[in-house]
């Protein structure tokens, strides 16, 4: 058996290993483990990637592993995670049978990641940049939301994260986003060129301070940033 070969795959399990364990604690609404255990899967998925690409030893098998783990910890979790906050929203005090049908419409950002990244497999213009927001990104920002909600549990916040037509709205365009032809910038630096990357360094140091003021409410920010400079980059580019 080649060592070498398996080492890739066996971050890749370690990545799936810790979307079941993620999946146990946001059902007992036990969310700021279950987000830690989301971050340590993606991370685990950037070695699985890394590694695969060293030891040249990338294959079929890595690629179809690679997609069930990010299943289950960027598909199965966030999804999950709406369907608790709706469950949790407090317009579903009055027990209606749409109260109790509603909460399991947080499934749709699985279905989404499902057939995002069943797209991504097959899709080979995504080898260096992303088209449509990738998974582990998306469920950062569905798993990152309730933690905003207990950690800014002012008027504001509660009445977005609070309200079943928000949550479900957000729920929808996160299913879309995964999915638009919208491409987006990498991140990837390959040598420090300020003229060549400067779109990345400012999006790196946003990044940076938003996480020093601003703590877990940084996490969707700087996801919802992501998205709209590449917007703005594609329409300059258009223009140009």
């Amino acid at each position: 058996m080649n060592v070498k070969a398996q080492i890739p795959n066996f971050f890749t399990m370690l990545n799936l290993w810790c979307g079941c364990v993620a999946v146990v604690f946001v059902s007992y609404t036990e969310y700021e483990i279950g987000f830690f255990f989301v971050c340590l899967g993606i991370f685990f998925d950037f070695f699985d990637g890394f590694f695969a690409r060293k030891f040249g030893v990338s294959g079929p098998l890595g690629v179809q592993l690679d997609s069930l783990a990010d299943m289950v910890t960027s598909g199965v979790v966030p999804g999950y995670v709406m369907y608790q906050m709706l469950l949790d929203s407090r317009v579903f005090l009055v027990a209606q049978w749409y109260h109790i049908a509603l909460p399991f419409l947080g499934f749709i950002i699985t279905l989404g990641a499902c057939y995002r990244l069943a797209k991504f497999n097959i899709d080979t213009r995504q080898s260096d940049s992303f088209i449509g927001l990738p998974t582990p990104a998306n469920a950062l920002f569905m798993t990152s939301l309730p933690l905003v909600l207990m950690a800014y549990p002012n008027d504001a916040i509660i009445a977005l994260l609070d309200n079943q037509w928000i949550l479900i709205g957000i729920t929808l365009l996160s299913a879309y986003v995964m999915n638009a032809e919208i491409p987006l910038f990498s991140l990837k630096i390959k040598n420090f060129s300020f003229a060549k990357y400067k779109l990345q360094i400012f999006f790196l140091v946003i990044s940076v301070l938003l996480l020093i003021f601003l703590q877990i409410l940084a996490v969707p920010l700087i996801i919802i940033i992501y998205v709209l400079l590449s917007i703005v980059d594609n329409y300059f580019k258009l223009t140009a």
